[in-house]
């Protein structure tokens, strides 16, 4: 899908046809086609490679320039229909004259910059535009780890009741989302700061597509301070996660000790009876056999041998 529109001067965005595309125009390419990068790629003067490579769901964080144009990937946040977290690719290229936002997927990240919220952004100043991007990116980290918290504490609850399967595989899934953010926000930090670094050197090939202000290296600043943020709460979410997996499993086998304990106890207890009766059943002269209270006599010392060893077991604390 592409979109292209452009803020005006009233504030308002507008949405613009191909040929229509003038300077400061903002084209949106979620999950697009062959024909579609290819005429944004014609209209701009732009290598086909150059929007693909935001396609690729394995691709890191990174920034490069290539005849006169920027590329800067960073990974953002995702949530599916079924509450699991990943992150994808976001491509941000910039031209002399236009931005382009390149993603295999729709996202509440590019989703959240629209008519309604025009008055927060202007397509016409790119570098604030891309800080705003990536601003709400870190944002969006933190929002989706605020749900993994409460899933977590949900789960952990349910555990506490019962240790079931389907629990522990719904915290494996928390888990390797966790791994997906920490490696993500990691490589968006090395993003910002060699951005910081080329801003505050002045570098020229930088410069001549995003101009930045001084709001905007404060704004920079801002957005390195909010990743950072990000950064460190997922990994303290995730060392507690693990924490918490590591204990889930000394509880699950402690209670299987406990069981297999119980088990054999009760496996012991009851071979009692049958090794008594077993001695009686002998085809020799047995004692109290010829009494004719002697098959009572016997099960009073079976019940008794039981009790005893009831008892023992109990107190051992196997039972």
């Amino acid at each position: 899908m592409l979109t292209i529109t452009k803020t005006q001067e009233d504030g308002t965005l507008k949405t613009l046809g191909l040929n229509e595309a003038v300077s400061g125009s903002w084209f949106n390419l979620i999950n697009p086609t062959r024909d579609e990068i290819q005429q944004v790629s014609l209209v701009l003067g732009l290598d086909e490679s150059f929007l693909n490579n935001s396609l690729d769901a394995d691709e890191l964080s990174r920034m490069e320039f290539e005849d006169g144009n920027l590329l800067v990937i960073t990974n953002v946040p995702i949530m599916d229909e079924e509450g699991n977290f990943d992150t994808l690719p976001l491509g941000l290229i910039f031209t002399p004259e236009s931005m382009i936002t390149v993603c295999s997927q729709e996202n509440k990240i590019i989703g959240s910059f629209n008519e309604d919220t025009a008055k927060f952004f202007d397509t016409r100043k790119k570098a604030n535009f891309m800080l705003s991007i990536l601003f709400r990116a870190a944002k969006f980290y933190l929002r989706y780890l605020n749900i993994i918290n409460k899933q977590t504490e949900n789960i952990e609850d349910s555990l506490r009741k019962t240790t079931h399967n389907k629990a522990l595989f719904q915290l494996m899934e928390i888990q390797k989302s966790l791994v997906y953010f920490t490696t993500s926000l990691k490589d968006n930090q090395l993003v910002l700061q060699k951005l910081l670094r080329m801003v505050n050197a002045n570098a020229g090939n930088l410069q001549s597509i995003l101009k930045f202000t001084e709001d905007d290296i404060d704004m920079l600043e801002d957005v390195i301070i909010e990743n950072k943020q990000a950064s460190e709460m997922v990994e303290m979410h995730r060392t507690i996660l693990e924490s918490m997996m590591d204990c889930m499993a000394s509880i699950i086998n402690n209670n299987l000790n406990l069981v297999m304990k119980f088990l054999a106890s009760i496996t012991i207890i009851m071979s009692i009876p049958t090794m008594i009766g077993s001695f009686w059943g002998m085809n020799v002269p047995m004692p109290f056999g010829s009494n004719s209270f002697g098959f009572l006599i016997v099960i009073v010392i079976s019940i008794l041998a039981t009790c005893i060893a009831a008892l023992f077991f109990n107190r051992k604390g196997m039972m």
